[in-house]
């Protein structure tokens, strides 16, 4: 018996997933969906567990459960396009494991208001929502949620986990260390943590339309590039070019791999020629979003046929 529970122990346990709120979008991909594959892929984890959190999507949903409903079935399909693998992974939905929110109870009491106030993820969420003084109870909780499912499945590894370990912390001080406190795993490539919307803004949002999903007809997708945002000073292609906030270039920052220019762009060897004919000017907009929208279909149509 002893045996068991210190393999118990020892088991490496991957838990993530994502808010059931529409379908996934290229941030998605490159921020966590992609590297979750590589994971499950990997063989190093013991158990992979990725939730379709649709109980926290009601948290700022709670008038349109359909939305959450209907989108929990899309969630799932592009797990499947992108590669995760039933047989090597565990999918779930999370208002089917009722234990999660009994549990979220049993923490709240472990948590005060001014923590949660202070929390930089709430902070941020409710700013961009603009709640105000009406923000739903659950939605200012959601992080309790998400310190129950990391810990009922015993996750020794979460993606930017940090908003949950005091209260960890304070479970494992006040009564025992049962808990397991989890990694942290960030992503490799920073400018993939966070990609903007193609409109320059800081986030892709359903609602301020800035997304290229995932399940996009070739077409949209490239509609879309043509109309993204880049360096407003940039007018006339002997124009010298910024970077900085130049949407376009973050996306190839994101998605580009050097080999692709021999075959979409061979005047070019590497991004960074590239970038340095865009800011010394000669190199129009045009020719550069064609070029992204041929390196964003070489990662996206395989994942599309699979869908």
């Amino acid at each position: 018996m002893q045996g068991s529970g210190l393999e118990e122990e020892m088991k490496k346990i991957i838990l993530t997933g994502d808010r059931p709120t529409g379908k996934l979008h290229v941030g998605h991909y490159v921020g966590s969906l992609k590297r979750r594959v590589e994971l499950q892929n990997s063989g190093e984890y013991d158990d992979i567990y990725i939730m379709i959190a649709d109980a926290q999507a009601l948290t700022d949903n709670a008038d349109n459960p359909e939305k959450v409903r209907k989108n929990i079935s899309e969630v799932a399909l592009d797990y499947l396009s992108c590669g995760l693998d039933p047989e090597k992974s565990n999918l779930f939905v999370q208002s089917y494991v009722s234990e999660l929110t009994e549990l979220t109870f049993y923490y709240s009491n472990l948590v005060t208001v001014s923590r949660l106030k202070r929390n930089p993820t709430v902070k941020s969420e409710i700013q961009m929502r603009g709640f105000n003084a009406s923000i739903p109870v659950g939605f200012f909780t959601y992080p309790i949620s998400q310190a129950a499912d990391i810990t009922a499945f015993k996750a020794t590894t979460v993606p930017v986990g940090e908003d949950q370990l005091p209260i960890v912390r304070s479970f494992n001080t006040t009564y025992d260390e049962v808990l397991v406190e989890p990694k942290a795993l960030l992503p490799e490539n920073e400018i993939c943590s966070r990609l903007p919307g193609t409109d320059g803004k800081a986030k892709m949002s359903k609602s301020l339309g800035n997304c290229i999903y995932l399940s996009d007809e070739p077409e949209d997708i490239r509609k879309k590039i043509m109309s993204m945002y880049t360096d407003p000073d940039h007018i006339r292609i002997e124009d010298p070019g910024k970077l900085e906030g130049n949407t376009v270039f973050t996306y190839l920052d994101a998605f580009c791999k050097d080999e692709l220019f021999a075959e979409y762009l061979p005047d070019y060897s590497c991004l960074q020629e590239l970038k340095d004919h865009y800011t010394r000017g000669g190199l129009g907009d045009v020719k550069v979003k064609k070029f992204l929208y041929s390196v964003i279909m070489e990662e996206l149509s395989p994942i599309q046929a699979r869908r």
